[in-house]
């Protein structure tokens, strides 16, 4: 059995089933990741509100968070008008 090992067939074989493996668990890893990050995004609201504290701490000035408000504000009637939602 262990001639039959040694031969460069049976080596070629052994690695290239590691190798299959070892990519199997690369494209698990990468797919695990990319899903956690995919459920981690905020909402749009989410984020205004995260900035209206921003500003209210005095982190970020009047001017900064209106041009922030603007676009969030925007995307966020485009999504509820997607969405359906109405108020």
């Amino acid at each position: 059995m262990r001639e039959f090992l040694g031969t460069p067939v049976a080596q070629s074989v052994i690695w290239g089933c590691v190798g299959v493996v070892l990519i199997l668990v690369g494209v698990y890893i990468v797919r695990s990741f990319r899903g956690r990050s995919a459920n981690d995004t905020l909402t749009t609201h989410d984020m205004l509100t995260n900035f209206r504290e921003l500003h209210q701490g005095g982190d970020i000035s009047d001017e900064e968070f209106r041009t922030i408000k603007t676009r969030l504000g925007a995307r966020l009637q485009d999504e509820l008008k997607d969405t359906g939602d109405t108020g």
